[in-house]
C-alpha cells in the first residue's frame, strides 16, 4: 500500500477538525446552522492555512444528507464520495491551468442545469486570480446572478489580483497565518496518533521554520521522520533545517546580559562548528529581542507561546533600553555580515559592539554629610536649592539663605531660566527682586507699567517661581517709583542704545567711509546702521 504524506492523511475533514481559523469557522457554521448561505465564497490567505480545505468541507456541509448541527457526517453517500474525490457535483478547477476565456466559458456551460446528486453543484476554483480578464468577465454574469443550486468557492493566495467587480459580488474570509504555538500542538497530536518518538524542542523548531504554514510544516515533519529515521530529535531537525536552535541565542543573550565576553566568544564557537548560517542566528537573536521587548511592555503579549518561561527569564535580566539598543544593533547590523570578510566574524563584531555600547550604571546618591543639590541644565550661575529633599532642609539653611541673596542680584538671570513668555516676562522685565526667600518673593514694579498687572501674569509668575525653587513661594508686587535698581527692561533698553551708538561711531570713524564722503559725496541714509547681531551656538 502507497504511503499517504501527513499534510493529506490527516487534512480535516469538519469543521471541528480545524486548527487556527476560528474567525472563518464561526461564520460558515452560523450560515449553516440559520441557512444563510451565500452563493459565493472568497477564502484568500498565504499558502498551506486551509483555504482549500475549508472550501472542501463547505461543499460537503451544504449536500450532506444527515448534517449534524454544522458539521458533516462523514457517512453519508455525499460525504463519501466527497472525501474519495468522486462527487459529481463538486466541479474543482485550478485556475492556473485552466486561463483562457474557452476553458471558463465550457465550465460553466453545465451551471444551468440541475445537480445531479447532492443539493447543490458547487464549482470549486483554486488559485483564482490566475485567470484572464477575459475569463473574468465571462465569469462575472454567472455569479452576479447564478441559479439556485449554484455555489461559488474561490480560493487564492492573492486577492489583489482579482477585479474588483469580483470581489464585490463575493463573501471574503481572510485566513491568518497560524501561531507556532497552534501548529506545535498539532504536530505532537499527530506524532502521538501515529506512534512516533519525538523532542519539544524538535516540534518547536519545526513550528517556526513553518512560518505560519500547516501544510508546509506536515511537509517538514515528514521530512524530520525520514531523516531522523523514525524518530524526530532536535539534533536532527537542526541538521536538516542547518539552523541552530533558540538555545544558543539564549545562551549569547545571558552572557551579554552579564558583559562575560569570553562565554559569547564560547558560544559562536560552538555555533560555527555546527556549521549554521550566522545570518539565521542573527535572525533568531532579533526575533527574541522583540519578544523581550514585547513581555516587558505588555506581559501578556507572548502569554501562549511556548517559550514564554525564556522569554519572561530574559526579559528580567534587561532594561528596556539595553534591549531597544542590541535590537537596532542587530537590526542595523544585519548588513555587515555580508560586508565582513566571512559571516562568522560580522557576527562577532556585532557581539562585541553590543557589549562596547552597553549601558553602564551610574551611581548617583551623593557622598554622606553633602548637599544634594541639582543645578538647572545650563544655567551654573545661578543656584537653585531643592527644597523637596529631607537631607537639605535642615542641614543647609545657611546654604539656602546664600542663594536666595544671590538671586536676588540676578533677576535678569532668573527671568532667562524661567524661559517666561508675553506680557508675564514683560511684568517680570519691569520689576525689582527686592527680597526672596523659602517663604516669599518681594518684587517691586515701576509704578509707570502697573498696567502689565492683572490676576493672570501674577498668578503665570508665582507659578514659574515655584517650579523654578521648588518650594511653595508666595508672591507679592509693590508698585512704587523704583530708583534704586534699575529694572531688567531698562537695562536692556540702555544696552540696546549702547550697542547703537557704538556701531554709528565705528561707522563715522572708518576711513573708508570718509573716504567716501569725501570724494564721491557719499552720505549715510539714517536708520541704516545697526549692532551686527551674535549668532548662538
Amino acid at each position: 500500500m502507497n504511503y499517504q504524506v501527513l499534510a493529506r492523511k490527516w487534512r480535516p475533514h469538519n469543521f471541528t477538525e480545524v486548527v487556527g481559523q476560528a474567525h472563518v469557522v464561526k461564520s460558515l457554521t452560523n450560515a449553516l446552522q440559520h441557512n444563510r448561505l451565500h452563493h459565493a465564497y472568497l477564502f484568500t490567505g498565504t499558502r498551506g492555512v486551509g483555504k482549500t480545505t475549508i472550501a472542501r468541507i463547505l461543499a460537503k456541509a451544504i449536500n450532506c444528507e444527515n448534517r449534524r448541527d454544522f458539521n458533516p457526517c462523514g457517512e453519508c453517500l455525499a460525504c463519501r464520495e466527497l472525501d474519495e474525490g468522486r462527487f459529481l457535483d463538486l466541479i474543482e478547477v485550478d485556475a492556473a491551468s485552466r486561463t483562457k476565456v474557452e476553458d471558463t466559458r465550457d465550465l460553466l456551460d453545465n451551471a444551468q442545469y440541475a445537480p445531479n446528486q447532492g443539493r447543490y453543484k458547487v464549482y470549486l476554483i483554486d488559485e483564482v486570480h490566475m485567470l484572464s480578464g477575459h475569463s473574468f468577465n465571462a465569469l462575472l454574469k454567472t455569479l452576479e446572478e447564478p441559479p439556485p443550486h449554484v455555489k461559488f468557492l474561490l480560493a487564492t493566495t492573492d486577492p489583489h489580483k482579482i477585479p474588483v467587480t469580483v470581489l464585490s459580488r463575493c463573501l471574503q474570509f481572510n485566513l491568518k497565518c497560524l501561531l507556532p504555538n497552534e501548529i506545535f500542538t498539532q504536530m505532537a497530536f499527530i506524532l502521538e496518533q501515529e506512534n512516533i518518538v519525538s523532542e519539544a524542542a524538535a516540534l518547536k523548531l519545526l513550528a517556526r521554520a513553518a512560518e505560519g504554514s500547516m501544510r508546509d510544516a506536515l511537509s517538514l515533519l515528514d521530512q524530520a521522520i525520514v531523516f531522523g529515521n523514525g524518530q524526530v530529535t532536535a539534533n536532527d531537525v537542526m541538521a536538516m533545517l542547518g539552523t541552530v536552535a533558540v538555545q544558543p541565542v539564549e545562551d549569547l543573550l545571558a552572557a551579554l546580559a552579564q558583559s562575560d565576553a569570553v562565554a559569547i566568544f564560547d558560544k559562536i564557537t560552538e555555533t560555527a562548528d555546527l556549521a549554521a548560517d550566522f545570518k539565521q542566528v542573527l535572525q533568531q537573536l532579533l526575533l527574541v529581542l522583540h519578544r523581550i521587548a514585547l513581555v516587558q511592555q505588555v506581559p501578556s503579549a507572548v502569554s501562549d507561546d511556548f517559550d514564554a518561561d525564556m522569554i519572561a527569564a530574559l526579559s528580567a535580566r534587561f532594561t528596556p533600553a539595553e534591549v531597544q539598543l542590541y535590537y537596532q544593533i542587530g537590526l542595523v547590523g544585519q548588513k555587515d555580515l555580508d560586508l565582513a570578510p566571512d559571516p562568522r566574524s560580522g557576527f562577532e563584531m556585532l557581539m562585541l559592539r553590543m557589549l562596547t555600547f552597553k549601558p553602564t550604571e551610574v551611581d548617583a546618591t551623593p557622598p554622606s554629610g553633602t548637599a544634594s543639590v541639582k543645578p538647572k541644565p545650563g544655567d551654573q550661575s545661578i543656584h537653585r536649592p531643592e527644597f523637596n529633599e529631607p537631607s537639605v532642609i535642615v542641614t543647609e539653611k545657611s546654604i539656602q539663605e546664600t542663594a536666595f541673596k544671590n538671586d536676588a542680584n540676578n533677576w535678569a538671570e532668573m527671568i532667562l531660566a524661567m524661559k517666561l513668555g508675553g506680557m508675564t516676562r514683560e511684568l517680570a522685565n519691569n520689576c525689582v527682586l527686592e527680597a526672596i526667600d523659602n517663604h516669599a518673593c518681594t518684587l517691586l514694579l515701576d509704578s509707570g507699567h502697573k498696567q502689565l498687572r492683572s490676576a493672570v501674569t501674577e498668578e503665570k509668575l508665582q507659578k514659574a517661581l515655584r517650579d523654578y525653587y521648588g518650594a511653595p513661594l508666595k508672591l507679592m508686587i509693590n508698585t512704587e517709583k523704583t530708583t534704586v535698581v534699575d529694572t531688567p527692561a531698562v537695562k536692556l533698553t540702555k544696552e540696546r542704545e549702547e550697542k547703537q551708538q557704538t556701531a554709528v561711531d565705528a561707522i563715522n570713524s572708518d576711513q573708508n567711509i570718509q573716504a567716501l564722503k569725501e570724494h564721491f559725496d557719499a552720505r549715510i541714509i539714517p536708520g541704516t546702521i545697526g549692532p551686527v547681531q551674535q549668532i548662538k551656538e
